[in-house]
């Protein structure tokens, strides 16, 4: 009995002893990895392959650094150089001279137009002006004769009643032919015309002719579309995230979406509203007309933001790995001296490096800004400035040789 006691109890120590020395030897182990992994992102250089490599060290400075942001947009003109043309009468077309494409210039004659309505409305006008005419005669006596209480009152009030009736109806007669441009001083002579022309309200180029010769169109068709191409503006759609780097002034940069001609313009108008695509319209002068642009062109274009003070490092310092962006900076002490035991003191003829992924920002004069990670301080490290690729080669290296 007691020797089967002992027994149970020696396997119990035995099983606790295996347990603790499987333990240790996972935590160890785990602790290698750890640091193996530390130093996948290490190289260490001696004093002449550092003088070799021609390595350069350098400080992360703070730059003047102009931002930009990559916008999209067309070119589009202002709705008061866009002008439909339409008849407030409707009417067969007689005859015009225009082709898409076409030159025209304020006040030429860009079509005629018949209808016979235009002969009605010239008739009711000549009948109601003379009418008006014949009413204030009749007024202007009645008056006369109540000055000498020879008529009644009410005689009166009926001429005046009379009178001002027709005088309305020519009035308003006569706004309907201004607006198809009857030539009121031929009309009041008695020279009444079946067509009537139309006019160009601007200068510009003919986008759009939505008819042709003998077709009858309504007053709410277009017949024409003409756009005054001497006022073309760039409009931009701006993301949300970016509106407040945005002021009126700010300058321009574009090109054509099939063209590689830089061209300049100038902010001089910021949308107040948000779509629902969470963007922004700003519009935008072009600094020099073009008559070759075309409303409804399409461009990319980078909006100058200025300049802001900005953590930045040398181009050649910033290295392009597996489609992410890193630097090196220098270690003050050796990064895998606790695994293998050494000094911790930096031996003068050595140089270790650590690689750091970091985000980019703009670039000019030869800098690029840089987003480091929250914890690194850019005051008391070093980075490499020059031949950072060297480095990268022999940490790859060294790697493969593992």
């Amino acid at each position: 009995m007691t020797t089967s006691k002992s027994i149970s109890i020696l396997s119990i120590f035995i099983s606790l002893a295996l347990t603790m020395s499987c333990g240790s030897k996972s935590a160890k182990e785990a602790t290698t990895e750890e640091h193996h992994s530390e130093e996948k992102n290490t190289v260490e250089f001696t004093e002449a392959q550092y003088k070799t490599a021609a390595i350069e060290l350098g400080e992360i400075e703070n730059k003047q650094i102009s931002g930009t942001v990559k916008v999209n947009g067309k070119l589009d003109v202002p709705p008061q150089q866009m002008v439909s043309i339409s008849v407030p009468l409707g009417g067969f077309l007689k005859s015009t001279p225009l082709l898409q494409g076409s030159r025209v210039k304020a006040g030429q004659v860009i079509a005629t137009m018949e209808n016979l309505d235009f002969i009605q409305i010239q008739q009711d006008y000549i009948e109601a002006k003379n009418q008006s005419e014949f009413a204030k005669m009749d007024y202007d006596r009645q008056l006369e004769l109540a000055k000498d209480n020879v008529n009644a009152q009410k005689t009166l009030q009926q001429a005046k009643t009379t009178y001002t009736s027709w005088q309305t109806k020519a009035n308003g007669l006569e706004e309907k032919l201004k607006m198809i441009s009857i030539d009121l001083a031929s009309l009041n002579e008695g020279k009444i015309s079946s067509a009537i022309n139309l006019y160009s309200p601007i200068n510009g180029y003919v986008t759009q002719v939505n008819v042709n010769i003998g077709k009858f169109v309504n007053p709410s068709d277009i017949l024409f579309e003409i756009v005054d191409t001497e006022h073309l503006h760039a409009e931009l759609t701006v993301f949300e995230k970016d509106v407040p780097k945005l002021k009126i002034g700010q300058k321009v940069r574009f090109t054509l979406a099939n063209e590689t001609k830089e061209r300049m313009a100038t902010v001089y108008l910021l949308g107040r509203q948000i779509s629902l695509d969470r963007t922004i319209r700003i519009h935008c002068h072009i600094d020099k007309e073009d008559t070759n642009l075309l409303p409804g062109m399409y461009l990319k274009a980078v909006v100058e933001t200025g300049g802001i003070e900005v953590a930045a490092v040398p181009d050649k310092a910033i290295i392009d790995y597996q489609g992410k962006k890193y630097i090196f900076y220098q270690l003050k002490e050796q990064p895998h001296s606790a695994l293998k035991d050494e000094s911790k003191e930096q031996h003068a003829s050595e140089f270790h490096f650590a690689m750091m992924e970091v985000q980019i920002g703009n670039s000019e004069m030869g800098y690029t800004e840089i987003i480091l990670p929250p914890d690194f301080n850019a005051d008391t490290n070093q980075v490499v400035v020059k031949n950072a690729y060297a480095i990268l080669s022999k940490m790859k290296n060294s790697e493969e040789e593992e």
